[in-house]
């Protein structure tokens, strides 16, 4: 039986894993990187400590298979979407660090761009005006990295997505190439011409001629050799995206949510949605023959308002705490949850995050897990507006596996919430891509239902919370 080579290199670590056709993992291995926040808004990561992460895990998983290694068919790669690097294509080396998707560097530059060219570009692109992609970020280092600039006087200048780099980096052909779902999140790619566009270049002041080709998402990306193995690379995916394909071809009556760092709220289309208003629209796969398009919606402060939580109230170990404190009845005060930018359906990158009410810490501990929901139903209430209604919700990641979190969006979302326990939805996903669609893919029954139930004092909270968000945020979104 042939095996598949996933990788999924995500905000913490690079994993990989090796999966066998029916998406059970085999083999695994898994190697942590550094996240640093060198001044408020940045946040970076070294290209060179991400590229040797991802040959370690490699390494790793394939040294767990013996003599089966050579049943290793075919890898896929899942890479975080919105993050952007600068490269040299002559020797690969990185000539900027990796720019976070958290990186928030630009915000004030690109509030001034909002005003007049915001509506413009999110039709262009499919998405909102937000310093959390790329195009920013590559002006960012243009202006003040001279190895850049050096670069592109010397015309070896490469840039884009970090998949784009990766890609560069792990296969024997070194291609220079992007897929759509990673290119979009550079905020340069057009989704309708689905090429770089020559008018986003000179809004951002950027010049042409140093970013990838354009590619499918499934093709012959190249060779990777490594760990004693040398296997076509045929999938490249964004990490959330990949997510979609965890169980196989995705439903369009679902909403699809990720719940890691940040949260994703995504409906799979086969057709064009067209235009979306506060929300963010693409394609997240596209293989010559078909292709699949998603309208999106994110939450930036999941996780990561987790971990604020945890350094702002200083509660040793708030998720060992959680479940116990979300079974408790006592109502918590509302928290407007802007941690890392205020996403969608809002949209404010200097969101002021603050507590309506008073409460002990591990009632402030459930009224952030609350937002989340909050943020999630906010998000897919809009959509609604746009796409057929979702008939249940199929959530993934690690923030998923609070049981209070799941009940809380069944109750307020009025539809039930189907869960794996499945922390490699991204792996999974990019290996479904990889392995060309097998008919019979992580079918295994184990899945919990979180049945609505009729939480009247709940969804008043949700009322309340979100007249709260549109009067904080100026924006009126359902």
């Amino acid at each position: 039986m042939s095996l598949t080579l996933a990788i999924d290199q995500g905000t913490h670590a690079s994993r990989a894993l090796v999966v066998d056709r029916t998406g059970r993992i085999l083999a695994q291995g898994t190697r942590e990187i550094s996240l640093s926040h060198p001044q408020p808004d940045w946040a970076e990561q070294d290209g060179e400590e991400v590229v040797a992460s991802v040959f370690d895990a490699v390494a790793l998983a394939v040294s767990q298979l013996g003599a089966r290694k050579d049943e290793i068919s075919c890898a896929g790669l899942a890479s975080q979407r919105s993050n952007a690097v600068c490269w040299d294509r002559a020797t690969g080396s990185a000539l900027s660090p990796i720019f976070s998707w958290q990186d928030r560097r630009a915000h004030a530059w690109i509030a001034q761009l909002a005003a007049v060219h915001g509506d413009a570009v999110h039709r262009k692109t499919g998405l909102v005006l937000s310093p959390h992609y790329g195009a920013s970020k590559l002006r960012w280092a243009l202006e003040h990295l001279p190895a850049v600039r050096a670069a592109r006087e010397a015309g070896t200048l490469a840039w884009g997505p970090m998949a784009s780099f990766l890609v560069f980096r792990l296969l024997k052909e070194q291609p220079l190439a992007a897929e759509p779902q990673c290119a979009a999140r550079t905020q340069l790619w057009n989704i309708h011409t689905r090429d770089w566009d020559p008018e986003l270049l000179a809004l951002f002041g950027l010049p042409a001629g140093f970013l990838p080709h354009s590619a499918p998402t499934v093709h012959a990306w190249g060779t990777l050799e490594t760990a004693g193995i040398s296997v076509p690379l045929t999938a490249v995916n964004g990490d959330q995206s990949a997510a979609v394909f965890a169980f196989g071809w995705p439903e369009e009556d679902c909403a699809y949510v990720n719940i890691g760092t940040s949260a994703f709220v995504q409906r799979a289309l086969t057709r064009a949605p067209g235009h979306v208003p506060r929300q963010l629209t693409g394609i997240i796969l596209a293989d010559g023959a078909t292709t699949v398009y998603m309208v999106e919606g994110n939450v930036n402060g999941a996780g990561t308002a987790l971990a604020w939580l945890q350094e702002t109230l200083g509660i040793a170990d708030v998720t060992a705490q959680l479940p116990a404190w979300l079974e408790r009845s006592v109502p918590p005060p509302l928290f407007l949850n802007g941690i890392a930018g205020l996403g969608g359906p809002f949209w404010k990158a200097d969101f002021a995050s603050r507590f309506e009410g008073e409460g002990e810490p591990w009632q402030k501990a459930v009224a952030v897990v609350e937002s989340i929901a909050f943020l999630l139903q906010a998000n897919i209430d809009h959509m609604a507006c746009y796409v057929p209604p979702a008939r249940r919700i199929r959530v993934s990641g690690g923030v998923s596996r609070l049981d209070g979190l799941c009940r809380r969006l069944a109750a307020v979302s009025g539809l039930p919430v189907i869960r794996r326990e499945d922390p490699e939805a991204s792996a999974r996903g990019i290996a479904y891509l990889a392995a060309g669609r097998p008919a019979s893919w992580n079918t295994a029954p184990q899945e919990e239902v979180f049945a609505p139930s009729r939480d009247e004092a709940l969804r008043a909270r949700y009322r309340r919370w979100l007249a709260l968000m549109q009067e904080a945020s100026g924006v009126r979104v359902v």
